[in-house]
Formats: structure tokens, sequence, C-alpha cells
């Protein structure tokens, strides 16, 4: 599986704002986009919340960036990545907090996501920073999709 696996399962679900409230909202884009793009059900968007709230901020996966995700029987109909970038950065009560970029996830089953997930892990560990850099100065979605195919591709 390439690189553009990943901005496939991505598809344009991409959406840059200024602040968010807290976490919850941040994780709330996150989810919309996911259920615009018919790849949840509405539930799954509180699943994602209710998640980190049992199992603390895991998903702040590293500086700058989280992953939330709840599970396939949640509500996921197909898998799907969405990128919400918070300029300002929220706070997740996590020792990689602020977050900057949320890449949220679905899948309808426990194994369809593995090489996505693992593709995605391989570019975090080799170009995270730099993802996380340059997200947080993109002016748009458009800028955004731009930079995300240039580091992904």
């Amino acid at each position: 599986m390439e690189t553009s696996a990943v901005l496939r399962a991505i598809d344009r679900r991409v959406r840059v704002i200024g602040s968010v409230k807290d976490w919850i909202e941040a994780t709330r884009h996150s989810g919309s986009l996911l259920l615009a793009h018919g790849c949840i059900e509405e539930n799954y968007i509180e699943k994602m919340i209710q998640t980190c709230r049992e199992l603390g901020p895991y998903i702040a996966i590293m500086p700058g960036l989280a992953i939330p995700h709840a599970r396939p029987e949640d509500g996921a109909r197909k898998l799907c990545l969405s990128v919400v970038v918070v300029k300002q950065g929220v706070n997740f009560g996590s020792h990689n907090d602020p977050v900057y970029v949320l890449m949220a996830f679905s899948t309808p089953d426990k194994s369809s996501h593995i090489e996505v997930m693992k593709q995605l892990a391989n570019i975090l560990l080799d170009k995270g920073e730099k993802l996380v850099k340059e997200l947080k100065e993109a002016l748009n979605e458009e800028d955004a999709l731009r930079r995300l195919a240039s580091i992904l591709s």
C-alpha cells in the first residue's frame, strides 16, 4: 500500500479552524467530517468522546497530534480519515499538548484499517513533526490539502 492510501482515506475531509472551546469541540469537528461523508453514524462522535474520557488522552499520540476514534461497532460504516487543524491548539490533558492536528478515523471492522494506520504510523515517525508544523501554517482547507499531499506523497 503506497503512501497515497492515507490521502485516499482522507479524501478531502479537511477543516482548518482558528480555535475551539475544548478537546470535545475539536473531536466533534473531526467526527462531523466523517459523518458528512457517510463514514460513520452520528453516535460514533459521542463514542469517540466517551472513549477519551474513559481511557484518558492516549489519542494525543505525539506532540501536536491526536487520533480520535471509536470501535467499529460504535457506528463506523467505512474506512475513512479526517483532518482538523486547530490553529490556536487545544489541550487534551496530555504531555503532547497542545494538539494542533486531529486525524480522526473510522473502520467498519477490526482489520481493514491496519495497513492504512501502519502506513500513517511510518509517516508520523519520519515526518510527524513536519506534518504538524506544515498544517499549523495552512491558510485554509485547500492549502492544508496541498501540504498534506506534499508530505504524504
